[in-house]
């Protein structure tokens, strides 16, 4: 295959990761949500029901600094946003805003291992911003209507925190190619995904 074949085949053929969070089991949006990437034009290449062990979810999420800092960052944000002030010590027996990300860390894997998920291996053009575009923000009452979040989650981060608990967002979507990739990897075996036309 020529270098033009491998580009043409790399752009038909990208992939991502979709995890169906236990909300949306539970609530039945299954059938609903996948009709949703299936109407896009994206191809399912790997289908499962699991119940996840919080082993799994610690390499799905893991600790890279950036990330976990950044959860903290949006925790706080949202008490800005209610003008509330914060006390990391005092108020969550944290330093910084790394530990204060770790236990919203533990608060999203305590969650996904709460029931089980559906895990989807999706195929097609552009399939991570698509899928990214058919999900809707990570807040859902961000999410505009016709999204999934936006159609079927009204979850509110402020409420969420309070609760101490994941926001309930029906969703997990890969970010980018490294992230889909390393997911896929991580929630598929190689013989579990379907290569047909």
């Amino acid at each position: 295959m020529d270098n033009l074949g491998k580009i043409y085949s790399k752009i038909k053929k990208e992939r991502t990761l979709v995890l169906l969070k236990p909300d949306a089991v539970r609530r039945r949006l299954i059938g609903e949500i996948i009709k949703r990437f299936e109407n896009s034009g994206l191809k399912i290449i790997g289908l499962g029901i699991v119940w996840p062990k919080k082993s799994i979810m610690e390499r799905h999420y893991p600790k890279r600094k950036e990330w976990v800092e950044n959860l903290g960052k949006g925790f706080l944000e949202i008490y800005n946003e209610y003008n509330i002030k914060v006390d990391l010590k005092k108020d969550f027996k944290v330093n910084n805003v790394y530990e204060l990300g770790l236990k919203v860390r533990e608060w999203i894997i305590d969650y996904m291992c709460s029931g089980p998920i559906i895990k989807i291996a999706l195929e097609g053009p552009k399939a991570i911003s698509v899928v990214r575009k058919l999900v809707g923000s990570t807040i859902p009452y961000n999410s505009p209507p016709g999204t999934i979040r936006g159609d079927f989650s009204i979850d509110n981060p402020a409420i969420a925190n309070f609760e101490k608990r994941a926001i309930q967002n029906l969703v997990h979507a890969s970010g980018n190619e490294k992230e889909a990739e390393y997911e896929i990897n991580l929630w598929f075996k190689k013989d579990e995904l379907v290569e047909y036309e």
